[in-house]
């Protein structure tokens, strides 16, 4: 799966989980005038725009000090949303059995985007149930992006 640069992702965890939050992930979008470096976090009781507030200010102060990252970013701290975008094998395990989508990062079977029920970790595979029954299975390094599908 792809994911920020992994010292990037450590760094914003060694702060983010002492102050008591999950670091769902992180993402890092473009480069020139336009990047943005985005922290998702979590927490049992639900994610506030202080608790969004504090770690901004937080890692703001870490990256002032260590600059990881050249030129100029946004930074934007928030919660995974319903939509929740999953990072690490972990999370797709965790939400096994919940309906999600998947982009790979060329195309399979004819096409690069997929919905269906996430199964089980095989093989570096990710096994989808789609909609019609049959079983996709998407290589985690061909992963570009997943995300829970709310269901209402």
């Amino acid at each position: 799966m792809r994911q920020a640069n992994p010292q990037l992702s450590a760094l914003v965890g060694a702060v983010v989980e002492p102050l008591g939050y999950e670091l769902v992930g992180v993402e890092y979008l473009g480069g020139g005038q336009h990047a943005v470096l985005r922290v998702y976090i979590d927490h049992p009781d639900g994610i506030t725009v202080d608790d969004c507030a504090l770690v901004s200010h937080q890692l703001s102060g870490q990256f002032d000090l260590e600059d990881p990252i050249p030129g100029q970013y946004e930074l934007e701290v928030s919660s995974p949303g319903l939509d929740r975008p999953l990072f690490t094998v972990e999370q797709l395990q965790r939400f096994q059995g919940q309906r999600a989508r998947v982009r790979l990062a060329e195309k399979r079977a004819g096409r690069r985007n997929f919905e269906g029920v996430l199964g089980a970790v095989v093989d570096d595979e990710l096994h989808l149930e789609l909609d019609d029954g049959e079983v996709e299975s998407c290589p985690l390094a061909l992963i570009e992006r997943a995300r829970l599908v709310p269901q209402f």
